[in-house]
């Protein structure tokens, strides 16, 4: 199997369980267990960080191999599918939220009866709940996304949530590309990822996050209707596909030159 193939899928699936623990705001007003729903997300972002576990010595080999061809515009081009395959994970999640939401539901008012992580996931796993599981499949209905409303919902942390999204995706990929550039300085160019995803950290943190639990907070306390948290879930979750289909795509190449420029800088440091 290709280690592209390999890569792309893991991406997908990591952004799928990172854009689909969004979902878990709303399986929290459902249930009104929100502390316990947002306890969920580092279960549910398991998933992703297996997933990233696995594809990074792929990622790895993939820089390496180009490297040792001199094929870094391949290399380039590969990337540009990694990130497509993100976009594909985020189309996804967005596609299947309500299902996710169900799911997420269904798992919450498990955990209330029997609170034990390792025995719900066994229980959710288990085939004879297949059917159960099925039933929870439900696609978006237009009539429900016509009853959303961006109004009393504050705009500037779901515009900067793409922005959010779109860096996060390219911060690794944009290191790893910097260091095929200068190979004698690739550990060092890998290492300076953070000065991409740090920015991502910074504005997630202080902008988009609070902004999201203060409306999914309200809407615990009766101030909001879930309609409010469900548009803010949908505008999350829309926000990365649009963030991974156009802007990570055009922010690859300058993040890499750019991250290529401090390398050279820290490099200064060391040789005068």
């Amino acid at each position: 199997m290709s280690p592209l193939i390999v890569v792309c899928f893991f991406t997908g699936l990591l952004h799928f369980a990172e854009a689909s623990a969004s979902c878990l705001r709303l399986a929290g007003i459902r249930t009104k267990q929100v502390a316990t729903s947002l306890s969920f997300v580092n279960a549910s972002l398991l998933v992703s960080r297996m997933s990233n576990m696995l594809q990074a010595p792929f990622l790895g080999g993939m820089v390496d191999t180009a490297i040792l061809v001199g094929a870094v515009g391949v290399l380039t081009g590969n990337f540009r599918v990694v990130i497509f395959a993100a976009f594909i994970g985020n189309l996804m999640a967005l596609f299947l939220a309500p299902t996710m939401v169900n799911i997420f539901t269904k798992a919450i008012r498990q955990f209330e009866q029997k609170p034990s992580v390792p025995r719900l996931l066994f229980s959710l796993l288990w085939p004879g709940n297949f059917w159960a599981l099925l039933q929870c499949f439900k696609l978006p209905k237009i009539s429900s996304l016509k009853e959303m409303s961006l109004e009393g919902i504050p705009k500037t942390f779901l515009v900067l949530n793409i922005l959010v999204g779109s860096i996060y995706t390219i911060g690794v990929l944009a290191s790893l590309l910097a260091g095929a550039l200068i190979p004698e300085y690739r550990v060092t160019a890998v290492q300076l990822s953070a000065i991409v995803n740090g920015l991502a950290t910074i504005l997630f943190t202080l902008m988009v996050d609070p902004r999201a639990a203060h409306i999914t907070d309200q809407a615990a306390q009766g101030k909001r209707s879930e309609k409010d948290v469900r548009t803010v879930v949908f505008y999350l979750l829309a926000g990365r596909v649009v963030g991974t289909l156009i802007i990570s795509q055009l922010i690859l190449l300058p993040a890499a030159n750019y991250i290529q420029t401090v390398t050279l800088m820290v490099k200064g440091f060391f040789l005068r």
